[in-house]
Parts: structure tokens; C-alpha cells; sequence
């Protein structure tokens, strides 16, 4: 049995008067002892509130969970996270389970020292007390990189760098050796250099102690580093899922395909058009009615719209290569997949015009201009 099989995972956050908003919607996905495994997707598709909800952090009023989340406890229990009571769970948490938030500056108490956050936890979980508990945090703040650790402990969070702040929550998660360990984008507003330090401790730390690593990011370079196997999530659904050389080697979602469609290459001639994903996060449709990535699809036919589409195996794909669409996309370079009929947006016409005009050429299939794209998720996504 898996660390942790998560089973039709639902998040719905509503109130009184107010619209219901499905943020996740039947997320699937497993999780075994020394394996690191990906969600990735653009911003607002369900992955840090699918994160929040297996620690039990969502609040208490206005939302509502479903589904299950089975984790193996180190007692070798399988218990639910997602009905667990609050004592059981905070007992959980730090031991079994460990979380390192995005944003450090925010997640650490700001008029509390490093040092006095650092040791709670072991005074919580592990019983050590004054000198110990001091001795093993400085010990900690060592493992992760952290310079001089003994006086770093006496320091606030603003007076430690990003970089430095995110390996104290790392410091933090680690501290109690938890069997899974969920990096909600730990890489964020880092530079190049602190992110590969940041990674490469989390690769460390996976390899030292076995620990299930859940990384959960919009980076696909990231992805295509650190993850075993990957489950790209779209509108609050897993719209594929395969393992890291199957899906980079062959996308077959619409999506992940133009996720990394969208990604620049350097060896690209100079002057070559990026390839965006046309349109924004906001056209979409509810999954009831058909695929929520169907206004925003190159590879549109009229089955989209059908119904929901299931996850399901991908013919003549690689084995666990499942992907969530009535029409996938076929393997080979973009270049050579035929495209399939659709109207082109009112921005696409006067860009089609525009460039028939200058030199006769109308734009590529599948690209889009800025007045397309708005905030572009396939930028993001392969930032």
C-alpha cells in the first residue's frame, strides 16, 4: 500500500449569500516511501489548497472537504486525514507529516527568534528541553546551510535573507524526520543560484531519510529535476498523469502540451514567436459540462462537451501515462500534429489580418497575441 492515496480529493469554498467555488474537484493521486511526486499547474488550479486540505489547515467555517486521503502511519495505522480529529492530527503533524510553506516571511512568527520556533517543535514532538533543545536547533540550522546556527537562533525572521528564511522552514519540517514531506513552491522569489542550494537540499534530505517528497509548483524546470512521476492539474482535476520522462518526452493533454509548448528555447532562432496557451484561467467551464480546457484548446472536437472525461490510460502510452481527454494529443514534435478546425478569437483575426498585411503570413497555429493571453498561464507555468 501506498505513504499516502489520496482518492476524489473535493474543496469547495462557499457562505451564506455567497457563490460556491469548486477549488478542487476529484483530485487522485499516490504517494510511496522515498518517492517524489509533482503537481504542477498554473496559478488558482487547486494545488496549495490541496495541500492545506491533507494537513487539515483549511478553516473550519466555509469550506467543505470530500473524498479521502488514506496515509500509513509510521505505526503502520492508515488513517484519513481528511476525517481525522484535531488532537490525532496535530500529533501527526511534525512527526509524520511536514509542510514547507511558500512564502517564509509570512509563515514565521515575525516578533518571535528563529531559535524559540525551531525548539517548539522539538519540545512538542521529540521532549527536548532548554540546552538540548537549543543544541539540536543550532544543529539543524547547520544541516540545512544556514551559517554561524548559534546565532542565528537569537535572530528574527527579518533579519535572516529569503534564502535563509526558507531553510529555517525547511530546518522546521525536518526536524522530527517526517515520513511525507509537502514543499508548497519552495523555490518562490528565490534567485537561480538559492533555488538549486534549495533543491538540492530537499534532494538530500529525500535521499537521507527516505521521505516522501509531494512538490508542489508551477516550475517545470523543477518538475523535470527533482519529480518521479508527475500529475498536472488544470481547473481543480488531474488532467494527466505519467511518470517525468513520459510526459516531457510525449504530453498528451492539450494543456500539458502547451505548457511546454510555451517553454522559450535557446537554441530558437532570434525573432521566433513564443507559443502561449491562448486566453486565461477565467475561460473555462465547469467540468460538468465538458472539459474545463475546452474554450482555451487548439485540439477542440464537439465530444468535448459531452460530459466530464474520464482519467484513463493513454492508448499505445507508456505504462501509468493516464490523461483526462476525449481527443490527446498525438505524439511527435508540435509541428507536425494537424490541428483541428476551430474559430479563431477576435483578437487572432485582427492579428491574422495584421500580419497579412506586413508580409503575407498569417500567425502560427496555436499562437496568440498579448490581448490573448492576458495574464498567460503557460508563462507561468514554465517560469
Amino acid at each position: 500500500m501506498s505513504l499516502l492515496s489520496v482518492d476524489e480529493l473535493a474543496v469547495t469554498f462557499g457562505g451564506r449569500g455567497m457563490r460556491e467555488v469548486n477549488a478542487v474537484s476529484g483530485v487522485s493521486f499516490s504517494v510511496d516511501e522515498g518517492q517524489v511526486v509533482g503537481l504542477v499547474g498554473e496559478s488558482g488550479c487547486g494545488k496549495s489548497v490541496t495541500s492545506l486540505a491533507l494537513m487539515g489547515l483549511l478553516p473550519n467555517k466555509g469550506v467543505r472537504v470530500g473524498g479521502r486521503a488514506m496515509f500509513r502511519t509510521g505505526r503502520g495505522e492508515t488513517v484519513d486525514l481528511l476525517t481525522l480529529g484535531r488532537s490525532a492530527l496535530r500529533d501527526l503533524r511534525g512527526t509524520q507529516l511536514a509542510m514547507i510553506f511558500q512564502d517564509p516571511l509570512s509563515s514565521l512568527n515575525p516578533v518571535v527568534p528563529i531559535g524559540v520556533q525551531v525548539t517548539e517543535i522539538l519540545t512538542r514532538h521529540r521532549g527536548l528541553r532548554g540546552q538540548a533543545a537549543r543544541k539540536e536547533a543550532a544543529h539543524l540550522l547547520d544541516r540545512v546551510g544556514i551559517p554561524d546556527p548559534t546565532r542565528r537562533l537569537k535572530e528574527y525572521p527579518h533579519q535572516l535573507s529569503g534564502g535563509m528564511r526558507q531553510r529555517a522552514l525547511i530546518a522546521m519540517a525536518v526536524a522530527c524526520a517526517p515520513r511525507l514531506l509537502i514543499a508548497d513552491e519552495p523555490t518562490t522569489a528565490l534567485d537561480v543560484t538559492i533555488q538549486a542550494q534549495i533543491l538540492e537540499l530537499l534532494k538530500e534530505l529525500v535521499d537521507d531519510q527516505g521521505t516522501a517528497l509531494l512538490m508542489i509548483t508551477h516550475d517545470l524546470g523543477v518538475v523535470a529535476g527533482m519529480c518521479d512521476t508527475v500529475n498536472v492539474l488544470y481547473a481543480g482535476k488531474v488532467v494527466e498523469a505519467a511518470g517525468r520522462r513520459p510526459l516531457f518526452a510525449a504530453p498528451a493533454h492539450p494543456y500539458a502540451h502547451g505548457l511546454l509548448g510555451s517553454i522559450p528555447r535557446l537554441d530558437a532562432p532570434r525573432g521566433e514567436r513564443l507559443n502561449p496557451i491562448r486566453g486565461s484561467i477565467n475561460d473555462t467551464i465547469a467540468w460538468q459540462d465538458g472539459c474545463a480546457f475546452a474554450p482555451r484548446c487548439d485540439f477542440y472536437v464537439d465530444e468535448c462537451l459531452r460530459g466530464t472525461p474520464q482519467l484513463a490510460a493513454l492508448p499505445r502510452g507508456a505504462d501509468g501515462h493516464d490523461v483526462r481527454c476525449v481527443n490527446p494529443v498525438m505524439t511527435g514534435p508540435p509541428e507536425t500534429t494537424t490541428l483541428l478546425d476551430k474559430p479563431p478569437t477576435s483578437s487572432e483575426e485582427a492579428a491574422q489580418d495584421s500580419a497579412s498585411d506586413g508580409d503575407g503570413k498569417g500567425p502560427e497555429a496555436g499562437a496568440g497575441t498579448d490581448e490573448d493571453t492576458g495574464t498567460d498561464s503557460g508563462t507561468e507555468a514554465s517560469a
